[in-house]
């Protein structure tokens, strides 16, 4: 199974995002099986905008017009407990802020985004992830969304849309 994911993609305007956002699902998620959005949507139409994919969101700190979407969640795929929250706080501490928040769960992966700095770490048997934003890269070295590949175990890989999509499975991103 293959899992599209984004974060942080800040779109107002939803003729640009329903264009950019089915240019993705087209392009660079293409033949994923779901989309993961981890917050910051701020449209809360563009949900609805993946060609018929189904999405999972959570709500972030600009969604204000999604009050129906939670602020955390956990799920199942394939066998896997994933953990979606979006974070709070200075970015070079968010990763520290969403461990905590899931710190009595059980995951094999747990996604988040406000940094807008894409991260793929493994800390023991869990999948840290956050693939960055697609639109507004806020110091990060590039525009990014993530794959998750659910096999053996949950992988991900960072897809730069700078220089074509080039997957980076080993991104570490912001320190922990």
């Amino acid at each position: 199974m293959k899992i599209g994911v984004l974060s942080d993609t800040h779109i107002e305007d939803l003729g640009f995002g329903i264009n950019f956002l089915s240019e993705l699902v087209c392009g660079p998620l293409a033949g994923v099986d779901v989309v993961l959005h981890a917050g910051d949507i701020v449209h809360p139409d563009l949900l609805d905008c993946f060609e018929q994919k189904p999405v999972l969101a959570v709500r972030g700190n600009c969604d204000l017009d999604s009050p129906g979407l939670p602020t955390k969640r956990i799920f199942e795929a394939a066998g896997f407990r994933i953990g979606l929250i979006h974070g709070w706080g200075n970015p070079v501490a968010v990763a520290n802020h969403v461990l905590t928040e899931f710190s009595t769960e059980q995951l094999d992966a747990l996604i988040f985004g406000h940094s807008h700095y894409p991260l793929c770490r493994r800390l023991d048997d869990m999948l840290l992830f956050n693939p960055g934003s697609a639109l507004d890269r806020r110091g990060a070295p590039f525009h990014s969304v993530g794959i998750l590949t659910l096999g053996d175990r949950v992988d991900g890989q960072i897809l730069n849309l700078d220089t074509g999509f080039n997957a980076n499975p080993d991104l570490q991103g912001v320190l922990l």
